[in-house]
């Protein structure tokens, strides 16, 4: 692990500083003399009481946090999402929208905004937030954009136990913490984090049988072994939790949305060094152990395991595909406001947060879209645009 100093990126302000030393402290208490798995530091390190990214009160989201999401981007994004929840809410003759992780709110106030022209408004709003601190800046925005629509929103603690309607998960299956593993003379070894004076450093051990089994399970689907140095992520938890909230909807559909790929794109030859990212002040980078409690840590998703959990828990794999396909098919240029009645600089920021949604190089093909039914159809967007083949 470099000193910060060394990496290029910029120094945490005062208070930040303090609580990444606050939550180095907690660590090293966790690991004592010996040494945690990667997933047990990554929760940590994200969801600690108190000192975690996700649950304490430092600025994560937008221009003055550490990256923006594409509801943050433009209300386009929340506007086509809004459209598809609207004809599967018609198909239920009602229902309810749950969203897990609702961020900043912006996906929430845009999505009512546009379900109330379409005439669609959900029963209730479902928010699932495990973050006090998100949901105090959720209800502010919230109550602040939208408060004819106070009464319909409800923050919740965990899944409800039957559910009917629509859930849209943006980001989230990311932020949840992964495995990681190398391939040493055959060998699977688990990556763990041990503590030398200040700083982290990794440190690798014979993997657990569970571990094993699944990358044996891997590799035999992708039809070879893993070479020596091999190292990459397995997400249990992703597989866990995709099935807690399809086991919990009795009719309707599950979006997901967050970047990744399918199985054999993830553990590609080329993907040898895995797909874990860090996040600091739009930066990204690739080194967990820095910055403790004030970066976020992420991994990009296998699909093939959230379509493998949907399936399993009876429901189905109704579509998949890129962001930009799943735009476009959606109508975000008919929900787009008429150019004929933009100033220049209006046209200029349009464009520009179309090109950020929808382009390659941007969100466009890195961000993925799937859909998980249970009694009702494939949601229109995926109608003409579906590669569930490829999962």
């Amino acid at each position: 692990m470099k000193p910060l100093a060394e990496t290029g990126l910029p120094e945490p302000e005062h208070e930040s500083a303090s609580h990444a030393r606050r939550m180095a402290r907690h660590l090293r208490t966790r690991i004592g003399d010996g040494s945690i798995s990667f997933s047990e530091f990554m929760q940590d390190t994200l969801y600690a009481p108190g000192l975690g990214y996700y649950v304490s009160g430092n600025r994560k989201f937008g221009e003055g946090g550490d990256f923006v999401t594409a509801p943050e981007i433009s209300d386009l994004f929340g506007m086509v999402v809004a459209s598809q929840c609207a004809a599967i809410l018609d198909e239920l003759a009602g229902g309810d929208i749950l969203e897990p992780g609702a961020g900043s709110g912006a996906l929430a106030v845009s999505m009512l905004r546009r379900l109330d022209a379409l005439d669609a408004l959900p029963r209730r709003y479902l928010i699932l937030e495990v973050s006090p601190e998100l949901q105090a800046r959720q209800e502010e925005r919230i109550r602040r954009a939208v408060p004819k629509f106070a009464d319909r929103i409800q923050w919740i603690s965990a899944l409800p136990d039957s559910f009917r309607g629509v859930v849209v998960a943006n980001e989230v299956a990311d932020a949840i913490p992964v495995e990681r593993f190398r391939i040493a003379d055959g060998v699977i070894l688990q990556a763990r984090v041990g503590s030398d004076g200040d700083r982290f450093h990794w440190c690798y051990e014979t993997a657990p049988d569970s571990l094993v089994e699944t990358i044996r399970t891997i590799e035999a689907t992708c039809g070879r072994p893993f070479p020596d140095g091999y190292e990459s992520e397995i997400s249990p938890g992703v597989r866990n939790w995709v099935a807690d909230v399809c086991s919990a909807v009795e009719r309707g559909a599950v979006l997901i949305f967050d970047y990744g790929v399918s199985r054999r794109e993830y553990y590609a030859p080329d993907r040898s060094d895995g797909w874990l990212q860090c996040h600091f002040r739009h930066r990204a980078h690739g080194d967990p152990l820095i910055l403790t409690g004030i970066q976020d840590l992420t991994a990009w998703v296998d699909f093939s395991v959230v379509a493998e959990a949907g399936v399993d828990s009876g429901m189905s794999v109704a579509g998949y595909t890129t962001q930009a396909e799943f735009l476009l098919h959606g109508g975000i240029t008919q929900v787009a406001p008429a150019l004929d009645g933009l100033t220049p600089g209006q046209r200029a920021a349009l464009s520009n947060e179309m090109k950020k949604l929808t382009l390659p190089g941007e969100m466009g093909e890195n961000f993925k879209v799937i859909a998980l039914c249970r009694g009702v159809p494939t949601p229109p967007a995926f109608q003409y645009c579906d590669k569930a083949h490829l999962l």
